[in-house]
């Protein structure tokens, strides 16, 4: 996985640069942060996930490169004990990004698409990148029910630093928040796939 996701990473950053050492060192960065202590869900598993979504959907978005940078850099920055994890990880990509040739505008949209994140709402309405990019990050709750367990399970790690009761009760309300929506998948592509097996698998936790 980890040769493919290096493969993967070069070519998109070679795209935009003709600085090898920049490569290598942006990969080195990468890798460090997402492979990090306590990294059980958000790793760079994750980022394969996505990634692989994206390819299988490429023909449904607009800016395919932008996209896959706000997928490498999503999540680049993750502290459980922190609330602006997005808008530093937004931060961390534009100044990488800075050293390329990557256009200014084709940046604010990766900055955006990665600030849509913390909310899980679009902010970038002018094609269904965003919505894409936001269904594909949430595809895991509609999974079937043992790799959701393990999702939960990876995710609670993530939080151990907070007791159950604390946990416990903030999950609650980010589930229950999830069916208060009317559905949790914004694109017809995902709301097809997904959206059933999600609820349950939602309703299914809250009983836990």
């Amino acid at each position: 996985m980890e040769a493919w996701l290096k493969k993967e990473w070069t070519q998109l950053i070679s795209a935009h640069t003709d600085n090898n050492v920049l490569v290598f060192n942006y990969w080195t960065t990468i890798e460090l942060f997402y492979t990090a202590e306590g990294r059980h869900y958000h790793n760079l598993n994750h980022i394969y996930n996505l990634l692989l979504q994206a390819e299988a959907i490429k023909e449904y978005i607009s800016d395919y490169d932008a996209l896959r940078f706000a997928i490498w850099y999503h999540d680049i920055i993750c502290k459980a004990t922190k609330g602006n994890n997005e808008t530093k990880s937004a931060e961390f990509a534009i100044n990488q990004l800075k050293a390329t040739n990557f256009s200014k505008n084709r940046m604010e949209i990766v900055q955006n698409l990665i600030k849509s994140t913390q909310k899980h709402k679009v902010i970038c309405p002018d094609n269904t990148d965003n919505a894409f990019l936001l269904d594909m990050d949430l595809s895991i709750l509609g999974n079937d029910w043992s790799s959701y367990q393990s999702y939960i399970q990876n995710i609670r790690k993530e939080y151990a630093i907070y007791p159950d009761l604390i946990y416990k009760s903030g999950r609650k309300k980010v589930l229950q928040q999830f069916l208060k929506q009317e559905r949790i998948y914004i694109t017809k592509h995902y709301f097809e796939r997904f959206e059933k097996q999600a609820r349950l698998n939602i309703e299914r936790e809250l009983l836990l």
